[in-house]
């Protein structure tokens, strides 16, 4: 019977960080100082949050205007369980409000006990946070009321707000193909599996679900040497967060002997400007008591000191 498909939950983390331009930093630098702005666009109406770019003229939005922080319920939906980093902890409604002054709605939660609570048409003001830095969380969330705040001024001499940082943390599960389940099982055993769909066809490694010349499975497992050359690479020289290895350093595209795709790794073990087009290299596999199902197995890559391979042995590869 076949080994079943590997599966493991994933976490993809990371800070996601932007300019803000013109448009979108005047709109968090108002929130920053507890004011909503928008834009007026080519046909009179005013967006909020504006968009950078007219809908109708594609042009630069910069006609901006104050609206109240206050406004009505267009829509809503009920969030039962809240999940990680949404506004509340508690049940809360998800809304589309339209505020005072604005002519299209903005999303946003609303902090109301139950479902009964809330309606199409339901007024509704912001609670902003404490500690406001220029991002959409400045406003908690909206509650049941009136604004007493009136309709917002636009201030130009402001100190503007040029970037934002938005963490980004998805969760889910990651289910392999069999292609790709072969070939994790073989790192987790010191292997390098590749696949192909028939003894005539190229060897990939990674396997791809099907060959794209044929569209066949590659399902014919080919065991490969830790060995190979590089075909082309690019010297690291910018530092980078969460950059592991101090730069300079090689990323490069490692043709294993055998297979007819490259995959990319570090070559590590030698002065960066020494690596080059055809150079043997040879995988340096991490201590087997670490091995997991992942190419991180291998630290990197390094040179044999073997003669390079002739560029006509590769040139098909790049």
């Amino acid at each position: 019977m076949a080994d079943k498909p590997l599966s493991a939950p994933l976490n993809l983390h990371f800070d996601y960080t932007r300019s803000t331009g013109p448009t979108i930093g005047a709109f968090v630098t108002a929130l920053r100082d507890r004011k909503v702005i928008g834009a007026r666009g080519s046909n009179g109406r005013v967006f909020v949050p504006p968009p950078e770019f007219d809908p109708d003229t594609a042009e630069p939005l910069t006609d901006f205007v104050g609206v109240s922080d206050g406004g009505t319920v267009v829509s809503w939906t009920w969030m039962p369980e809240p999940i990680e980093g949404q506004p509340l902890t508690k049940p809360f409604a998800w809304a589309l409000i339209k505020l005072d002054g604005a002519d299209t709605s903005m999303l946003h939660a609303v902090d109301v006990d139950s479902p009964d609570d809330i309606s199409t048409g339901l007024r509704v003001r912001a609670r902003w946070a404490s500690e406001r830095i220029g991002q959409i969380k400045d406003i908690e969330c909206f509650e049941p009321g009136e604004s007493e705040n009136g309709i917002a001024t636009v201030d130009s001499s402001a100190d503007p707000v040029t970037m934002i940082t938005t963490p980004v943390d998805l969760h889910f599960m990651h289910s392999a193909s069999a292609e790709e389940s072969f070939y994790l099982r073989g790192l987790a055993e010191g292997k390098l599996i590749g696949g192909r769909s028939g003894p005539e066809d190229k060897i990939y490694i990674p396997p791809r679900g099907a060959n794209p010349t044929n569209g066949k499975p590659t399902s014919e497992q080919i065991e490969l040497p830790d060995k190979g050359i590089v075909t082309t690479f690019c010297i690291v020289n910018v530092p980078f967060l969460g950059q592991r290895i101090k730069p300079p350093y090689v990323a490069a595209y490692v043709l294993l002997d055998g297979a007819d795709i490259p995959f990319l790794h570090l070559i590590l073990e030698c002065d960066a400007a020494d690596v080059r087009m055809g150079m043997r290299v040879e995988a340096k596999w991490k201590p087997r008591e670490e091995w997991g199902y992942t190419l991180e197995n291998i630290e990197y890559f390094r040179p044999t000191g073997e003669p390079d391979a002739e560029y006509s042995t590769f040139q098909h590869h790049l």
